[in-house]
């Protein structure tokens, strides 16, 4: 669930910052659950300890994620107040560059067939 792409120029542990915020913004990570240890994760995406060591911390700073000393990291249980927060800033976003788009002269179809292509080959 967790991926990494070892050839895309954004740092790993942004990519891992973004994957596991996307997975608990989405629902694919519940309130309170556990994820996997650094150590266990490293394992398995064959990465450096301290690379997620660094994108958990970034977590918990972010209020996605926080520590248990000894029991590991979890989503946070507030990720709900998070997730609105986030679609309110990006309902705003898309708002706005959909004023922009009609405001240069965009085409309402042409501007729908562009959101449309999002949604089906992202």
């Amino acid at each position: 669930m967790i991926t990494v792409d070892m050839r895309d120029r954004k740092p790993i542990y942004e990519q891992l910052v973004d994957n596991i915020r996307t997975l608990a913004v989405n629902g694919y990570l519940a309130p309170d659950e556990h994820l996997p240890s650094v150590r266990q994760l490293a394992t398995e995406l064959a990465i450096n300890p301290n690379t997620i060591q660094k994108a958990y911390a970034e977590l918990e700073r972010q209020h996605i994620i926080y520590a248990l000393p000894g029991r590991g990291n979890f989503i946070s249980p507030d990720i709900s107040t998070i997730t609105m927060a986030e679609h309110k800033r990006l309902t705003d976003a898309l708002r706005l560059a959909a004023q922009n788009a009609k405001n240069g002269g965009i085409q309402k179809d042409v501007a729908a067939a562009l959101i449309e292509d999002v949604y089906l080959n992202s």
